[in-house]
């Protein structure tokens, strides 16, 4: 058990931008500092694992409601820090540089704690956690992603059909329209077939896109009425800020993989090899896993706490913030990873 606890080093990030609330002046850059600068620091002093759990531990921690209330406070603490962060741009005398720092810092702690959170638990089954899914994804207006990431990107990830799917050779600039333009065209495509099965019009209140627009004007509205309307632009800003931050990582997590268009007009199933995984440990913990995303792609509903080294899986030369940092630099990224990229396959490929 007591190894299960450095989970809670994920809670840093809320605690760093805390003391940055508190202290201000350049600690209002904390969270920025702690996500890309000590954490790939720590990414490559600590040593990488590839150690997976034996069947009895996965069952251990499979029943032990830990793991599970760590990811149910996100979505709380999120909230709470989103209404000190609105009080004290609203009504604490500071610095423009102080108040560019709390909101990259804010938007950095939306993306770890807020996308990424939603993310595992919009794999859940229970009514519950995909509503704690939602409020997660509603400040950083980014509610369109519960329908495209679970029923588009696992359908098509590393095919030319997924927008969140970088090709070798992109520039992450380029990837960043692509992919939020992409995803969002395609959560509504994916709605309005849902309902046309159910022979309904996709301008219909069960229409859920139809429904996330109003839950997030809703949430500006809030802002406005709550803290003042020159608020509103900030709650814009944090909201790219951490959006920016998951296309980031969408970027490095499939760059340049692609899986085989079969015979029969199908592509072949996901497997370990189409999904850049990482082991290194910073990582693995303050992102609750996302870093084995090998196999998060290969069984999607594997919880966080239970997720393999895959042999097969291709693998990043550091952890994610590292990587993420090395993708805003195209030249350095595509130098350290086009050389990694396994060789383009066939296109059309038998059954066998």
């Amino acid at each position: 058990m007591l190894k299960d606890l450095k989970y809670l080093s994920a809670y840093l990030l809320p605690l760093s931008f805390l003391l940055a609330l508190v202290l201000g002046g350049v600690w209002s850059w904390a969270s920025v500092i702690l996500a890309f600068g000590i954490f790939p620091i720590l990414d490559a002093l600590l040593p990488a694992s590839t150690e997976n759990l034996s069947p009895e531990k996965e069952a251990e921690k499979l029943s032990n409601r830990f793991f599970d209330i760590l990811l149910y406070l996100c979505a709380p603490i999120c909230y709470l820090l989103i209404g000190f962060y609105f009080y004290s741009i609203s009504n604490v005398p500071m610095e423009n540089i102080e108040k560019i720092g709390l909101t990259f810092s804010l938007g950095v702690v939306l993306g770890a704690l807020g996308i990424n959170v939603s993310h595992e638990l919009g794999h859940r089954a229970t009514k519950g956690e995909q509503f704690l899914a939602k409020m997660g994804l509603l400040p950083v207006l980014y509610m369109h992603f519960f329908i495209e990431h679970n029923r588009g990107h696992h359908k098509h990830v590393s095919t030319p059909l997924d927008p969140a799917t970088a090709k070798k050779g992109e520039w992450i600039y380029v990837f960043f329209f692509r992919s939020i333009f992409g995803q969002y065209r395609s959560a509504w495509m994916l709605e309005k077939e849902r309902l046309a099965k159910k022979g309904l019009s996709m301008w219909t209140w069960k229409n859920e896109m139809i429904r996330f627009q109003c839950y997030q004007i809703l949430y500006l509205l809030s802002v406005g009425v709550m803290f003042g309307w020159s608020m509103v632009p900030f709650a814009l800003s944090i909201s790219l800020i951490a959006v920016l931050l998951l296309e980031t990582i969408n970027y490095i997590e499939h760059y340049g993989l692609q899986r085989r268009l079969l015979e029969s007009g199908r592509y072949e199933r996901v497997l370990p090899k189409h999904s850049w995984n990482s082991d290194h440990e910073m990582g693995r913990i303050v992102l609750f896993e996302l870093t084995r995303h090998s196999d998060h792609h290969y069984l999607a509903s594997r919880k966080y706490q239970l997720l393999r080294h895959m042999d097969e899986s291709p693998q990043l030369p550091t952890g994610y913030p590292g990587s993420m940092l090395m993708a805003l630099v195209p030249p350095l990224w595509m130098w350290m990873m086009n050389k990694r990229v396994p060789q383009t396959p066939t296109l059309v490929a038998s059954m066998q």
